[in-house]
């Protein structure tokens, strides 16, 4: 009896041996930081057979933080995130919401994949354009109001989605439909590089983190050059922005993207004193009092010239900037349909941005280089 006894507890011992030798295999990371650098709305932490993806602000002052699996063939999940959701990886298809998602999916050579996307006329790649000529990517309809029987029909691998604020029902529906749903939080990065960082993001969904991560540090590598460079600068201008909309004119705060991308080209913007990321709203007359002598005028991109400036707001003359002909649009490169590339292309390439901005404020330094976004309105 003691003999059985002795027997049935070593088999106990053993079997709980080989468990925890089996569950620490499991649990083993490849690495143990996580290796976004400068975004913080997102993490991603590599283990043996999976990755795991948190997104912890994907809008401002989100309530709760997102995580999910990436499982690679093969790749054994531990019981304790059973509960997240998994997407296996490399996926093959996708859809996007965002025209700031393409850019990523193109510079991954990844672009075949996209399948469907809302309101496709935003696009302004051509190479997106060419497979949506080709019809083979669906109209989804609105943001705001996905067309789900079309992504039911789709059944893509990952719907990559985005939200304003804590409501999302469009993106709650489709998970209820059995659609797979990542968060996307690019726009509500503060910092230039880190809005481009996300490009990692998508780099694990196709398993290509080696070329995501090479992809971004040349990007970033640039970007701190021309830092470097617009250091040399010997003047410091000072820029108005923006430009009227409905009766109010727009402008960045002063802790905002485009104010920093400003400031490190060197430039003295005029409003680098308020704070928060987002859009100032002010009269006209507000705006003349304090720019009227401003040295550069870099618009929001409504206007492709001076006539359809003064077209619209005949009093845009008022300015020092306008009748010096310094004014700085990036209004001319749109796609065939009229999406504005700016908008699609400028978050994930800040060094572009820099390099335009440094060149227009300082036209000395980089010498050769051609403004990629922005064009001097005639």
């Amino acid at each position: 009896m003691l003999r059985n006894l002795q027997i049935c507890l070593s088999l106990t011992l053993f079997f709980l041996f080989v468990q925890c030798k089996q569950e620490t295999k499991v649990n083993d990371k490849i690495s143990s930081e996580n290796t976004v650098k400068y975004a913080k709305g997102f993490s991603i932490e590599n283990y043996d057979g999976y990755t795991i993806i948190t997104v912890k602000n994907p809008w401002p002052k989100a309530s709760k933080t997102y995580q999910y699996i990436l499982k690679e063939k093969d790749g054994i999940i531990p019981d304790r995130l059973n509960s997240l959701m998994k997407i296996n990886v490399p996926i093959k298809n996708i859809v996007v919401t965002s025209t700031t998602h393409i850019p990523s999916l193109e510079m991954l050579n990844e672009e075949n994949s996209l399948i469907g996307f809302p309101n496709l006329s935003y696009i302004s790649s051509d190479k997106v354009r060419t497979l949506i000529d080709a019809k083979k990517i669906k109209e989804l309809g609105g943001n705001q109001s996905l067309n789900t029987e079309v992504l039911i029909d789709l059944q893509p691998e990952v719907i990559i989605g985005y939200g304003l604020d804590n409501n999302n029902p469009t993106l709650d529906n489709l998970q209820k439909s059995g659609l797979k749903v990542m968060l996307n939080g690019d726009w509500n990065e503060e910092t230039p590089l880190g809005k481009a960082e996300w490009i990692k993001f998508f780099g694990a969904l196709y398993g290509k983190q080696k070329e995501a991560n090479q992809i971004f540090d040349k990007i970033e590598k640039d970007y701190l050059q021309t830092i470097e460079i617009a250091k040399m600068a010997t003047s410091n201008p000072t820029i108005l922005a923006g430009d009227m909309f409905e009766d109010k004119w727009y402008l960045p705060k002063g802790t905002s993207w485009g104010s920093q991308l400003l400031a490190q080209a060197k430039g003295d913007y005029l409003w680098k004193e308020t704070t928060g990321t987002g859009s100032l709203s002010l009269s006209f007359e507000t705006v003349l009092e304090k720019a009227k002598d401003a040295d550069f005028w870099i618009t929001s991109g409504q206007f492709s010239s001076l006539k359809q400036m003064t077209d619209a707001n005949p009093h845009y003359k008022q300015f020092k900037a306008f009748q010096n002909k310094n004014v700085y649009s990036f209004a001319g490169k749109k796609g065939k349909t009229g999406g504005v590339l700016y908008y699609e292309l400028a978050p994930n390439r800040p060094d572009l941005v820099l390099k335009d901005l440094t060149k227009i404020l300082h036209p000395e330094l980089l010498v050769g280089y051609e403004p990629f976004f922005f064009e001097k309105l005639k």
